[in-house]
């Protein structure tokens, strides 16, 4: 499997996903919303936005081993 580099993470750009990081956490159902470069340093910092919240955070992209993409015909809830 390839690194997680920053042209693998502009294709999921407004997309959500699972974030699956080195240390083998994963980050469940956000939407990634931008990729911001630094002033200062060279890590590259991946900002994404919860389910259900509007709050943006942010992780550098070297911490993530890949993304996988959801679907969202199985999220669909039932009333």
């Amino acid at each position: 499997m390839e690194n997680f580099r920053i042209n693998s993470a502009k294709s999921y750009i407004g997309k959500n996903v699972n974030l699956h990081l080195k240390d083998g956490a994963v980050i469940v159902n956000v939407q990634l919303t931008a990729i911001k470069k630094p002033e200062l340093g060279k890590t590259n910092l991946l900002e994404y936005t919860p389910f259900g919240n509007i709050n943006r955070k942010e992780i550098p992209l070297k911490n993530v081993a890949y993304a996988e993409m959801l679907n969202q015909n199985i999220m669909l809830v039932q009333s």
